[in-house]
């Protein structure tokens, strides 16, 4: 096992954080992508390459989670063998907004033939077969679209959803599959309850780590585009000032909405369902990735804000992310599905998108200064509604996650 902090889980390897630079400068080039081509459709765009990435690196957080072992030189060569392919595949990024996705392809289908490589080594490892093979199965898909690449996006797509199911769900599909239908409480008590092969356990402390280190990593991608910016102003400028407080600002609000409780939440309720691999998903994997790919888009936004002239998209960018952010976060969510509070939830984060039309009587930066007073506004929110959830999981964290699954049971099947 990798060393094991003092909660008891692992700790992130040294390779592990090696890794991780060479997919920030993948995902710092889908930031440039937007930025070169400032259009909601090269946004999504974005969005489609940046979630290819995503589950690219979710892959090898599973794996080294689950059994991983830092001391062993084989299981530190799969990573760093993983590291050529990504960043291949990084270089590549630009092409596939332009329409040439088939080195970008070749290399995805590359890293997957690492992961099923990765996952039948040692060769007694318990239950890991089938990864192996659904990863192979996905390197084929990859290399068939870098072939036929008109049926790129429906290959990728399937490939990523299927590597999903495998990796994550395999245990809540076996319950599916015996004709159960189940209610909402009864999902709840699934989330809940350790899953039934302990092989497919999820170590919490591990991957609330790696994952909040990648999060610090895209806010530094945040950072770095305030930095430059403000380099390329002269100093005299009151943009200047309006575009390093602001962007600085913007992002130390940001961290502290995830770093303050989120991050602390996620974790402990992972580790008292004792790992369960479909919470894990529902948390970090598929829960992680809007407020992920909103921190590129607020960088990309920024970035166009500070520009001599600003295109119209660029506040948009910003505030939108802004809303994502805070919604893939839940600062607003209360725990309660009364229809008052999700009107309020709505019309907060409806307020957030449209502080994009302040830029008609103020120049982008100062725009970027407002949004950044909304979100040190919102991280305020965050402290006083996950106070009492952070108390309550504390003190009896059993008792509480029962109230969770008993609400979502009582409470009417048509609430937000």
């Amino acid at each position: 096992m990798t060393e094991v902090d003092e909660r008891g889980g692992k700790r992130v390897g040294w390779v592990e954080l090696y890794f991780d630079l060479v997919f920030v400068f993948a995902v710092g080039q889908v930031a440039h992508g937007v930025v070169a081509d400032p259009h909601w459709a090269r946004a999504a765009a974005a969005l489609g390459l940046f979630a290819t990435l995503w589950w690219t690196w979710i892959g090898f957080a599973v794996l080294y989670n689950r059994r991983g072992d830092d001391s062993r030189v084989a299981d530190r060569l799969f990573v760093l063998a993983g590291t050529i392919p990504c960043g291949i595949a990084a270089t590549q990024a630009h092409h596939v907004f332009e329409g040439h996705a088939e080195i970008f392809a070749a290399a995805m289908a590359g890293v997957r033939l690492v992961l099923a490589a990765a996952h039948r080594w040692p060769r007694d490892s318990r239950g890991q077969q089938r990864f192996s093979w659904g990863y192979a199965f996905s390197a084929v898909l990859f290399g068939v679209s870098a072939v036929l690449p008109r049926y790129g996006l429906l290959l990728w797509a399937f490939a990523l959803v299927q590597e999903a199911g495998f990796l994550l769900l395999d245990d809540r599909r076996r319950e599916r599959h015996r004709g159960e239908r189940p209610t909402r409480a009864a999902r709840w008590r699934t989330l809940l309850s350790p899953p039934r092969d302990p092989n497919l356990a999820i170590d919490s402390a591990h991957l609330a780590e790696r994952f909040g280190l990648f999060m610090i990593l895209l806010l530094g991608e945040l950072v770095i585009t305030v930095g430059t910016a403000a380099l390329e102003r002269p100093a005299d400028d009151l943009g200047y000032w309006l575009a390093l407080a602001g962007g600085l600002v913007l992002a130390g609000a940001l961290w502290w909405v995830y770093f303050s409780s989120a991050v602390e939440i996620y974790e402990r309720m992972l580790g008292f369902s004792g790992g369960n691999p479909a919470l894990a998903y529902s948390l970090y994997a598929g829960g992680h990735l809007p407020p992920a790919f909103a921190l590129l888009l607020m960088a990309a936004g920024v970035n166009l804000s500070l520009h001599e002239s600003p295109p119209p998209t660029a506040t948009w960018f910003t505030t939108a992310g802004l809303a994502i952010y805070l919604a893939g976060t839940r600062v607003f969510a209360t725990g309660s599905r009364h229809w008052y509070f999700t009107l309020a939830r709505v019309a907060a984060l409806a307020a957030t998108v449209n502080l994009a039309l302040l830029s008609r009587v103020l120049p982008a930066p100062a725009v970027v200064l407002v949004v950044a007073a909304w979100a040190v506004a919102a991280a305020v929110v965050t402290a006083v509604v996950r106070h009492r959830t952070r108390t309550r999981l504390g003190e009896d964290p059993l008792t509480f996650l029962q109230q969770v699954a008993e609400r979502h049971h009582r409470e009417p099947q048509g609430g937000a």
